[in-house]
């Protein structure tokens, strides 16, 4: 975190937070633990997060923890939204949220995969290694992709906002951040990081994907908005217009499988050029949601099916 422009207090935060979390996460894995003292849930996580981090002190394990009352500052640079927050911290840089993490054996199971791919040296401060030797990308960005696959797309922007600052030429970085502010119900946000980019950023297939996924969020509306175009749907289903009118408003508002369904009849039952709308207009879903996610193979079978039988 830099200090230019900072007020006094906010720079004094910024180095009591170097000193007791980013130089020691040169060589250690330090656990951040966001907290405060009317946090009942905190106050029963805290022995738990310290009986395990005391077991992994010899493997380089170390806990730190941030009163989000007290070092607003920091939460605040964390995007800390809801507490206890709990992220694994290497080189300065979170590498895991271990928020969901609650049992001792959950953290260690955590624990342990993380240990795994990083390259922490325990006990060894002065060791210039650790330090050499970077978290892998891949890794951190499929901490942020987890994230944002389990609904908390909140936290998983937030993740991918340091990710951006670590890597601001990686296309998948690019492409996390924009579709977790999407998810998150921050079109602005996600329009202005999409305009940031340069041609060659945005051109790329990754950042295509969360453009589509932009382009779509435009589409949503409220409840009552909503079912006036399910009802126009339902009372003229030959209108092609009608039919990607309410499927894009459906798919806006989350219900992605009700917007396939109108599409897929509308594929089947329009004249070839509202056909071929009604088509385009399913592949910029999938291509919003992503080739490889589970929901779209499905889709994209009913899909084959219907069109070659």
């Amino acid at each position: 975190m830099a200090s230019m422009g900072l007020s006094i207090e906010e720079q004094k935060a910024v180095e009591k937070f170097r000193k007791e979390v980013v130089d020691p996460s040169q060589n250690k894995l330090v656990i951040l633990d966001f907290w405060a003292e009317w946090c009942g849930p905190c106050k029963a996580l805290t022995p738990v997060l310290e009986k395990v981090v005391a077991e992994y002190a010899d493997k380089g394990v170390m806990l730190a923890k941030i009163n989000v009352d007290e070092d607003k500052f920091i939460a605040s640079q964390f995007q800390v939204q809801s507490i206890p927050t709990v992220y694994a911290m290497f080189q300065g840089q979170p590498v895991a949220d271990l928020t969901p993490a609650r049992t001792e054996s959950q953290l260690k199971q955590a624990l342990d995969e993380i240990l795994k791919q990083v390259p922490v040296q325990a006990g060894a401060a002065d060791d210039t290694q650790g330090q050499q030797q970077a978290p892998d990308l891949d890794q951190l960005v499929g901490m942020g992709e987890q994230v944002l696959a389990d609904g908390d797309a909140e936290r998983a922007a937030s993740v991918f906002m340091q990710l951006a600052q670590m890597a601001p030429d990686k296309a998948e970085v690019q492409s996390g951040l924009i579709r977790s502010l999407v998810a998150a119900g921050q079109a602005d946000a996600a329009r202005q990081a999409y305009d940031a980019l340069s041609p060659e950023m945005q051109n790329d297939p990754l950042v295509q994907q969360a453009h589509s996924a932009l382009e779509l969020a435009g589409t949503k509306v409220d409840t009552g908005e909503l079912d006036t175009l399910r009802k126009a749907a339902a009372e003229r289903p030959a209108d092609t217009e009608a039919q990607i009118a309410f499927a894009e408003a459906a798919f806006a508002a989350g219900e992605r499988d009700e917007a396939a369904e109108v599409l897929l009849r509308a594929i089947e039952g329009s004249d070839e050029d509202g056909k071929g709308e009604a088509r385009e207009k399913l592949l910029k879903m999938f291509e919003a949601v992503g080739m490889e996610d589970p929901w779209v193979s499905t889709q994209r079978r009913k899909l084959s099916l219907l069109l070659f039988g």
